[in-house]
């Protein structure tokens, strides 16, 4: 998976599985990272997170080309509580408390 900040604050990520290559863009909704509880969370990671979690759900060819990552729990409501996991442990001291 390769992600890239763009120039309109969105993230393009590439996702290849075998031969297919998906390209997605993705908006992180300021202050995202405060809803999910960690409040440090660059969007970078942020995005990351979230496409590990997508991914071990269903192929990048099924996810959405645009979107933002808060409508992620509309398809799969277990994103707020189980997102956290897919950060990084140096991601993960970011949490408050």
């Amino acid at each position: 998976m390769l992600v890239s900040a763009q120039d309109d604050g969105s993230y393009l990520v590439k996702v290849r599985d075998g031969r297919v290559e998906t390209s997605h863009v993705v908006a992180v909704p300021p202050g995202w990272g405060a809803v999910l509880g960690v409040p440090g969370a660059s969007g970078d990671e942020l995005v990351r997170a979230s496409f590990a979690f997508l991914l071990e759900r269903e192929p990048g060819t099924s996810v959405l080309p645009r979107f933002s990552l808060e409508v992620i729990e509309r398809y799969f409501p277990e994103y707020r509580a189980e997102v956290l996991r897919y950060l990084s442990p140096d991601q993960r001291h970011l949490r408050p408390g």
